[in-house]
């Protein structure tokens, strides 16, 4: 395992190891993410779209980052996983300006299909793939529960914070700002954040592969196991797509009149909870083994989105959605870190692109249906189609893996 932490040793660059400059990135792209999830359901409204036109930038929006996941995983077991993380980076800062320029709703689509927006409240980008592979040969086997946990806490604390910021809007159009011009600001924003992301990303060491090495493979002995992780994980995202954060924002803001303000509030502490559970998912994980975790956990928060979906007040839907969030994200760690032990070093990128890659083309279609759903006015359904679907994978997911173990749990 000495090569795992080769990197740590030999290439960090300054006093900060290359995987600290990779969370500092990370955390500011959620931060972008956390306040673009909430906002694009108002900028879209604000310009006179209706639920029906939200759900399919969303749609673009997932099913855009899952091509370009798709070629990342190609390119990533041959290129220098740095440069296309800063190129990744220059992308972000490019869709933010874009958002910002226009308010057409045709060219708003084209950003979103080519851009890096992100409708959900997860990580679901090109960036994935490149920075699981490079983190997960950062440390060896028993520390990478450990090391996902940190990075997914990380991140979701930043996307939490960025929740919060959401309400900058309101206060900016309380200083004269008119608010479709408040809200341009923030895409601006987002492009800075893309911008300085490639900054860090830039502080993380080159490939270090001799020129005219022959490239590794895409897929070899795992390729099955990671053909039904990923047949599995299209079921979850197809699931989740129609509870993306833009989409819940957006029921929250059609049934309870909820204002941009406490939305972004409530998506806050959302994001709290769920960032404190990953660290108690790694413990877990120790316990009773990473599929046990993913699963178990998963369960109950689904059951609170069902009963969210059909709760009479405000009050209860947003306590049982909190609940949701304390647990429904325990997979996210040990998911990563299982698809990472369970496949060859070499694999990892095309891993991670292979399992994330139908993750969003099948979660780039449930936001439209979701959004089809809201303007028929059956506000309850996205919910509790997401709900059942989950528990259905769930159920799936622990008939099919509860048997394959990781390195560090045999």
């Amino acid at each position: 395992m000495g090569h795992n932490v080769d990197i740590e040793k030999s290439q960090s660059p300054g006093r900060y190891s290359p995987p600290t400059y990779v969370f500092a990135a990370r955390a500011l792209r959620d931060f972008g993410d956390g306040f673009v999830a909430v906002l694009l359901p108002v900028y879209l409204t604000t310009l006179g779209l209706g639920p029906l036109e939200v759900g399919m930038v969303a749609t673009l929006a997932l099913l855009g980052s899952a091509l370009m996941t798709l070629g990342i995983g190609f390119l990533g077991s041959r290129g220098d996983h740095r440069l296309l993380l800063i190129g990744a980076s220059g992308l972000m800062t490019a869709t933010g300006l874009a958002l910002a320029a226009s308010n057409t709703y045709a060219i708003i689509l084209m950003t979103a299909f080519v851009g890096t927006i992100n409708p959900s409240a997860g990580s679901v980008s090109l960036f994935v793939p490149l920075e699981h592979a490079f983190l997960s040969r950062s440390v060896v086997d028993a520390q990478r529960t450990r090391m996902f946990a940190r990075y997914s806490l990380i991140g979701a604390l930043a996307a939490a914070a960025g929740a919060l910021a959401s309400g900058s809007p309101d206060i900016l159009a309380g200083m004269g700002l008119a608010q479709v011009a408040a809200l341009k600001t923030m895409f601006v924003i987002y492009a800075v954040l893309g911008l300085l992301g490639g900054v860090l990303y830039a502080r993380t060491p080159a490939d270090t592969r001799p020129a005219g090495a022959t490239p590794m493979p895409a897929l070899g002995p795992s390729r099955g196991i990671v053909y039904r992780m990923a047949a599995l994980f299209s079921i979850d995202a197809f699931a989740g797509g129609f509870a993306v954060q833009s989409m819940v924002a957006l029921w929250l803001f059609n049934k309870f009149g909820l204002s941009i303000a406490a939305a972004g509030l409530f998506f806050f502490w959302s994001g709290v909870f769920a960032a404190f559970s990953f660290p108690v998912a790694a413990w877990l994980s120790h316990r009773i083994g990473l599929v046990n975790t993913m699963v178990f956990t998963h369960i109950p928060s689904n059951l609170c989105l069902i009963l969210a979906a059909v709760a009479p007040n405000i009050e209860l839907a947003l306590a049982l959605l909190l609940v949701r969030a304390a647990l429904s994200q325990m997979d996210v760690p040990t998911g990563l870190s299982y698809v990472m032990a369970v496949v060859t070093p070499p694999e990892r990128p095309a891993a991670a692109s292979f399992t994330s890659v139908p993750r969003s083309l099948a979660a780039a279609a449930s936001p439209v249906i979701a959004g089809a759903l809201f303007a028929a006015g059956h506000d309850a359904w996205p919910l509790i189609i997401c709900g059942v679907l989950k528990v259905l994978y769930d159920l799936a997911l622990l008939c099919a893996f509860r048997h394959i173990k990781a390195p560090e749990e045999q």
